[in-house]
C-alpha cells in the first residue's frame, strides 16, 4: 500500500469531473482501493473517493468506525428522510457547513471481488455514501451547503 496525495479544490479540477465506470477489477484497482483506504485512515478521514487522489474511477472507500468498506461503481437506488448536518472534505481544508442529506440510503455496488452488493445505510453512513458518490459526478459538498452555514475551521 501507499499514500496518495490528495487533491486539492482550488488546485485541481479533477473533482468536477464526471468518473468513469471500472470495466475490469485488476491489480491497479485492487492496489488503488488499499491506497485510498490508507491514505483516508492516515488524513483521519471517513471516507474518499478516487478523483481525490487524482484518478477519474468510480472507487469509493469509507469507514465511519464501523469496519472498511470499498465499492465500486456505486450508485444511490433509493433513499428516504432527510438530515442536516455538518461536513467538512478533505479535499476542502479548513472549510465546513451544514448540508441536508438523505438519512436513510440504498446503494448497489461491487465488492472489491467483483460480487454485486446492496446496502443499506442511515445516519453517518448514508451521509458518508451520498457525500463519496457525489464526488465521483464531480459534485463536492460546498455546492450543497445550506445558505449562511459555511466556516472557516482555521480561524
Amino acid at each position: 500500500m501507499a499514500l496518495r496525495n490528495i487533491t486539492n479544490y482550488k488546485t485541481d479540477d479533477i473533482l468536477r469531473k464526471k468518473s468513469k465506470y471500472i470495466d475490469k477489477i485488476d491489480k491497479r484497482t485492487l492496489q488503488l482501493l488499499d491506497d485510498m483506504a490508507e491514505t483516508m485512515y492516515k488524513e483521519n478521514g471517513v471516507g474518499l473517493a478516487a478523483p481525490q487522489v487524482g484518478i477519474l474511477k468510480r472507487a469509493i472507500v469509507v469507514d465511519i468506525g464501523d469496519g472498511l468498506i470499498k465499492l465500486i461503481n456505486p450508485e444511490i437506488v433509493a433513499q428516504e428522510g432527510e438530515e442536516q448536518d455538518t461536513e467538512g472534505c478533505l479535499s476542502i481544508p479548513s472549510i465546513v457547513g451544514e448540508v441536508k442529506r438523505p438519512y436513510k440510503v440504498r446503494v448497489k455496488a461491487l465488492n472489491e471481488i467483483g460480487v454485486k452488493v446492496e446496502i443499506e445505510a442511515q445516519g453517518l453512513l448514508a451521509r458518508a455514501f451520498c457525500h463519496e458518490i457525489d464526488h465521483l459526478d464531480g459534485v463536492l459538498f460546498i455546492d450543497k451547503v445550506v445558505s449562511g452555514t459555511i466556516k472557516n475551521t482555521d480561524i
